[in-house]
């Protein structure tokens, strides 16, 4: 269980009272609590603890017993929803007031379970509390039962749940009046829903970048050689091994390995090229080998990769080269590799917070591979000129665009809501926004690329709105660097009813973007309406993304 911070104590009825008597902030917040049971009880007290935080939230609870129909309608963008779920809504057969159900299959229990899971992890709700509540004799043995009320108690933890005990549970008041919290906790109840409410989480992170000589090892591979560093389960190696496996999870999860390491590259290489150890060659993302500062190194990386260094945590066993990264790249977190295993749990626990992942998607195990592909196929930094143009035509790119106007477009809106860097103005749509566009004349356009290292999949958004302004354009930065924005905007206004203007918004993470649209533009407003009229935008926009050949299906 996660208990609140000290100075969030929960309200005595008293203190609820007194506080809804007192005059209410300007600017209250709509919030929904949306949960299946009645949670109407909780609403003075979530009212009166966030006006002792000095805010002002406007509460709305669902009807009764209608959460799995809510998490099945779309979610708007702006909406502030917290969840507050109980073991039944993951698994009905365990709701107490439809009595004791016929035992149940494992395995179809868990697969609608872990639907539900899919279903919240899509919505990202400001926060979730989960009421661990004892449940009936779902499964046929007891000892299956518990295993499945301590598993749907990790499924809520994926999800970022606060877990609350199973005492805060009461049964005569669920049967009662449909509300499963005891009275007694009602207050505390509230705290955890307003300080999910009001407490920012931090973004996860997406690259974790390793040292390798007594970090992925143990030993100096330049000075022992492949043969004399331990990686195995066994004595020295043992703590190594373990750390890998942590690595082989996370990658697996969709987060990006890379190393950096003061070594030649084919040294540091060899030991992933070997089949011996957990991870291989096909687990990391890149590896940066060389004698210059590992400050350096991560940041070569980092641009090849269009990553943000706050999104890269860095490990190293030495305490030197973690204070000169620290000191030169102050936005990535620096971890230090124990030199006891007695202290790696608290190395695991730190990395684990780092990377929290809910539900795993099928993007997420291919993520590794796709910014592979990414990397195979930019140019090395001393290509310039000419040399470049060479090698572009030579990746053999060719970009299909897909009219997504009448067709599934929910992975070009998925796009659009996850794309930071290469994005127009920022603007998040919900899928039923989209679709209003779409019914007032306007068009969705996708795009997917593929080129001689393999297929990126669909890359690229571009909603225009029945007034022919382009209000939302993103692309993957997996394919940065290619001239894809180029090609597509050539072709887009080759049509004989093209664009007019798009609507621009610097934003903190779009400077891609930015840079893209000030080749274009000879004055970039900070943001505003940008005109696609001039006659010469798109010969010039042809010329650069000759490079990349474009069909339409």
């Amino acid at each position: 269980m996660i208990v609140p911070d000290a100075e969030w104590k929960p309200l005595t009825f008293l203190e609820v009272r007194r506080l809804l008597k007192g005059p209410l902030p300007a600017g209250s917040q709509d919030v929904l609590v949306a949960g299946s049971g009645n949670l109407a009880a909780l609403e003075e007290f979530i009212r009166a603890t966030s006006l002792a935080k000095g805010l002002g939230l406007s509460v709305h609870f669902l009807p009764f017993n209608t959460l799995g129909q809510h998490l099945r309608t779309p979610k708007h963008s702006s909406e502030r929803e917290v969840l507050f779920l109980a073991p039944w809504d993951f698994v009905p057969e365990a709701d107490w007031r439809s009595g004791i159900p016929a035992a149940s299959d494992r395995q179809s229990v868990r697969v609608q379970a872990e639907t539900v899971a899919a279903a919240i992890a899509d919505r990202k709700p400001r926060s979730v509390v989960y009421l661990s509540a004892p449940i009936p004799p779902v499964m046929p043995t007891a000892s299956e039962n518990a295993a499945l009320q301590a598993w749907m108690e990790s499924l809520a933890i994926s999800l970022g749940a606060t877990v609350l005990p199973p005492g805060s549970f009461s049964l005569s008041n669920y049967l009662a009046s449909g509300c499963p919290v005891a009275g007694a906790w009602l207050g505390r109840v509230a705290v955890f829903l307003v300080q999910g409410l009001t407490t920012s989480t931090p973004d996860p992170k997406k690259l974790l970048v390793t040292d390798l000589d007594n970090v992925m090892w143990n030993g100096v591979i330049g000075e022992d050689g492949p043969e004399g560093i331990l990686y195995g389960p066994l004595e020295a190696g043992y703590p190594h091994f373990i750390y890998q496996t942590l690595l082989k999870r996370l990658r697996q999860e969709g987060v990006l390995l890379a190393v950096v390491s003061r070594n030649d590259a084919d040294l540091a290489w060899n030991p992933f090229r070997g089949r011996q150890m957990v991870l291989g060659e096909d687990d990391l993302v890149g590896l940066v080998a060389s004698y210059h500062p590992k400050s350096a190194q991560i940041r070569e990386l980092v641009q090849r990769l269009s990553l943000g260094l706050d999104s890269i945590v860095f490990i190293d066993d030495n305490p030197v080269e973690l204070a000169e990264v620290a000191s030169a790249l102050p936005q990535v977190t620096c971890l230090t590799f124990p030199s006891s295993a007695d202290e790696f749990p608290g190395l695991a626990l730190k990395v684990s917070r780092l990377f929290p992942r809910g539900v795993v998607t099928t993007e997420d195990r291919e993520r590794t591979a796709l910014y592979r592909r990414r990397l195979e196929g930019l140019a090395p930094s001393e290509v310039a000129g000419g040399d470049l143009e060479a090698f572009l035509l030579g990746l053999d790119m060719e970009l299909s665009i897909h009219d997504r106007t009448h067709a599934n477009g929910s992975r070009a809106v998925q796009l659009i809501n996850k794309t930071n860097q290469f994005n127009l103005n920022g603007m998040r749509l919900s899928e039923a926004e989209v679709e209003a566009t779409l019914a007032g004349g306007g068009q969705l356009l996708s795009a997917s690329l593929r080129d001689r290292a393999g297929d990126h999949g669909e890359i690229l958004a571009c909603l225009v709105d029945p007034d022919r302004t382009i209000s939302a354009f993103v692309m993957s930065c997996r394919v940065l660097q290619r001239r894809v924005e180029h090609a597509f905007f050539a072709w887009l206004l080759s049509h004989s009813a093209p664009p007019t203007r798009m609507i621009y918004k610097r934003t903190e993470r779009n400077e891609p973007l930015r840079q893209f649209l000030i080749q274009l533009f000879q004055q970039l407003p900070a943001d505003g309406y940008l005109s696609l009229g001039d006659p010469t935008l798109a010969d010039r926009l042809g010329k650069a993304g000759g490079v990349v050949k474009v069909t339409e299906t």
